[in-house]
C-alpha cells in the first residue's frame, strides 16, 4: 500500500535537535508529495488523536530551537492493549499510514510495539544519553555534552580560585556517556559512571593523588545513574571529612543540559536522520531505526534496538584513566 500521509512525533526526554529532525521530515515528505502531520504530546497525543497538519512553512524557524515544539510526554497507556488499539484507530481515522518516531530507548520500544501490530514505523535516534543501539551518536548528545563542559570549565575557575574540590553530577540515566565525554574533555581528576563500580574510597584516592602531584583543586564528574551518585558521594565525604581531608562542593547540572540550542553537528545529524526516516518509509523500509553509523545513515531493525542499551566505549574509559594521572 502506498503511503500518502505520514505523522511525526517526538517522545520521551527532549533533546536539542528534535525540532531540526521534525523540520527535515516534514519538508522531505512535502517535497515527495506526502501529506505530513505532527502529533502533539508524543504517544499520549497519538492515543488521543492530537494530529495537526504540517507544511513546509509550519516548520520554518525551528531548526535553531532546543526542545520540541510538538511537545512530549511519557505515555504508560501505549504499553496496554487498549492504548495501542486506540493509537492505531486514531491514525486510521485520519488516513495516516506511516509514522516517524523521534526519541530514545522508551520511544523506540513504543515504535517497535506499533510496528509489530502492522504499522509502518521508522524511528529516529534522539537522546542526550547516547545509549541507543544502531547509531554511533544520537541527536542531542553532543550539544548536551558541550553545555555540561562549559559548566565544568566555569566551575574549574572557582575551584582553582578557592582551592576546592567540586563534585558535578551530569545526566545520562544508566549510561555514563555524558560523564565520560565531559570528564575527558574537561580534564577532571575523577570520573564515576554506572558501567564501572566505583567506591567513594576510589574517588578519595584519585583526589589524594592529584593533590600529591601538586594540584590545588579538583573536579569529580559523576553520572546520575552511578551506584554512588553525587548525593551519595557528597554524603560519604562529609561523614568522613576529617579522615579523607576533602570537602566536596556539589553541583547538579540537571535539565539545563537538555535546554540548549542545538549545535552544528546536532542540526546536521537531525536533518539527515529526519529526512532519511521519511525516505525509508516511502521506499518500503519500516520497522527500523535510522542512525549514524560509520559516517553514514544506516538502518537497524527496531527489534534489535528496543529495550536494549549501548555500552560506553571501553577504550575511552582506559583513556580517561591514563589522562587523569
Amino acid at each position: 500500500m502506498k503511503i500518502k500521509r505520514v505523522a511525526v512525533l517526538t517522545s520521551g526526554g527532549d533533546a536539542p535537535g528534535m525540532n531540526a529532525a521534525v523540520r527535515a521530515a516534514v519538508r522531505t515528505g512535502a517535497a515527495l508529495g506526502v501529506e505530513m502531520f505532527g502529533v502533539r504530546h508524543g504517544y499520549s497525543g497519538l492515543v488521543n488523536g492530537e494530529f495537526v497538519p504540517l507544511g513546509p512553512r509550519d516548520v520554518g524557524g525551528i531548526v535553531q530551537r532546543g526542545g520540541t515544539f510538538l511537545g512530549t510526554t511519557r505515555c504508560l497507556e501505549l504499553k496496554t492493549e487498549t492504548g495501542q488499539c486506540r493509537a492505531l484507530q486514531q491514525m486510521d481515522e485520519y488516513g495516516i499510514t506511516g509514522l516517524v518516531v523521534i526519541g530514545g530507548n522508551g520511544s523506540q520500544s513504543g515504535a517497535h510495539i506499533l510496528s509489530r501490530r502492522g504499522l509502518a514505523v521508522v524511528g529516529v535516534a534522539s537522546t542526550i544519553d547516547n545509549d541507543l543501539l544502531g547509531t554511533d551518536v544520537t541527536i542531542g548528545a553532543t550539544t548536551a555534552a558541550d553545555i555540561a563542559l562549559e559548566a565544568i570549565d566555569r566551575l574549574r575557575v572557582t575551584a582553582a580560585s578557592h582551592e576546592r574540590a567540586f563534585l558535578v553530577e551530569v545526566m545520562g540515566r544508566k549510561c555514563g556517556y555524558l560523564a565520560l565525554m565531559v570528564g575527558i574533555a574537561g580534564g577532571v581528576e575523577s570520573i564515576v559512571i554506572p558501567e564501572i563500580d566505583v567506591d567513594p574510597e576510589d574517588v578519595a584516592r584519585d583526589l589524594r593523588q592529584a593533590s600529591e602531584r601538586g594540584k590545588s583543586h579538583a573536579i569529580v564528574v559523576v553520572a546520575e545513574g552511578a551506584r554512588y551518585d553525587a548525593e551519595g558521594l557528597a554524603a560519604y565525604f562529609k561523614a568522613h571529612q576529617e579522615r579523607l581531608g576533602f570537602d566536596l562542593r556539589l553541583t547538579r547540572l540537571g535539565h539545563i543540559q537538555r535546554g540548549g540550542s542545538p549545535g552544528v553537528f546536532d542540526r546536521i545529524l537531525a536533518t539527515q536522520l529526519g529526512a532519511a526516516a521519511v525516505q525509508n518509509l516511502l521506499q518500503g523500509y519500516h520497522g527500523v531505526l535510522v542512525g549514524w553509523v560509520g559516517g553514514q545513515v544506516r538502518r537497524t531493525p527496531l527489534g534489535e534496538v528496543a529495550n536494549q542499551s549501548k555500552p560506553v566505549d571501553p577504550q575511552l574509559i582506559e583513556l580517561a584513566r591514563m589522562l587523569a594521572t
